[in-house]
């Protein structure tokens, strides 16, 4: 195993790297570094590494601000004195959160459940564990919100307020769950790849709909789907038979 070192105080982070030598003599620590500058310029440009040490305070800011800069394709142990971070450190790679000062036994739990975590993925033949994790930042880094011009003003509106996106005679509109609409430049295949896909789905060549905006399906002639709206569409939403089962188990397993 490969093992990355981010700690800002120089002693910690040698008593650390002494303390999971003396429990997994066979480890490799890669590097010991102190900032966030320094963790992403070597995450941009070295080989991910298979587990990350990290502090949470850093010299130069929280090192979260890693994760927003470079995608983190590998399971990261929190270790810090901070403890109202628990929940951000969960969302970002966080498989074990260590409260300083930690002990030998805390330590050895950390890594034992590294050790669950990537047997569990093996035995069950799923993605390897970095195809997971990257999977799981793409999905955190989707857009956001759209940046839109009307009436001479540049406005944001934010993807959660969109209730669908559709096709106004050559070019995409968003459409909020106010009914308000905003021209956008984007195609419809370059917005669907900035959408999430567990929050959006592209019911046919014309509309992209949100989760929440849809109100209730129903079964329509020739074995396809008709779906509606919390609010107004300029069409009927109709899918497509070939499309149905991929959109019932969307439904499903959001």
């Amino acid at each position: 195993m490969k093992i990355l070192i981010i700690e800002d105080e120089i002693k910690a982070a040698r008593a650390l790297e002494n303390l999971i030598l003396k429990l997994r003599p066979q480890v490799q620590i890669l590097a010991k570094l102190q900032s966030v500058e320094a963790s992403i310029d070597y995450l941009t440009n070295e080989k991910m590494p298979d587990l990350i040490f990290m502090d949470i305070q850093l010299s130069d800011g929280v090192s979260f601000a890693i994760f927003k800069a470079v995608s983190v394709a590998c399971p990261v142990i929190f270790c810090t004195a901070f403890g109202e971070y628990a929940m951000e450190a969960i969302k970002d790679n966080g498989i074990d959160y260590l409260l300083k000062p930690f002990s030998e036994t805390d330590l050895k739990q950390a890594l034992a459940k590294v050790d669950q975590f990537k047997d569990f993925f093996q035995k069950n033949n799923e993605s390897k564990l970095a195809d997971l994790l990257t999977k799981i930042n793409e999905e955190e880094n989707k857009k956001k919100s759209f940046l839109v011009f009307k009436n001479n003003k540049y406005l944001t509106v934010k993807t959660d307020d969109i209730a669908f996106i559709y096709i106004n005679y050559t070019s995409p509109s968003i459409v909020n769950f106010k009914g308000e609409e905003f021209s956008i430049n984007q195609s419809l295949d370059q917005v669907q790849g900035l959408l999430s896909d567990k929050q959006f789905f592209r019911l046919n060549r014309q509309y992209i709909v949100n989760f929440s905006a849809i109100k209730e399906v129903e079964h329509y002639f020739g074995r396809k789907l008709f779906v509606r709206l919390n609010i107004a569409t300029p069409d009927k939403l109709l899918i497509g038979k070939e499309k149905t089962a991929q959109f019932l188990h969307w439904l499903e397993n959001r």
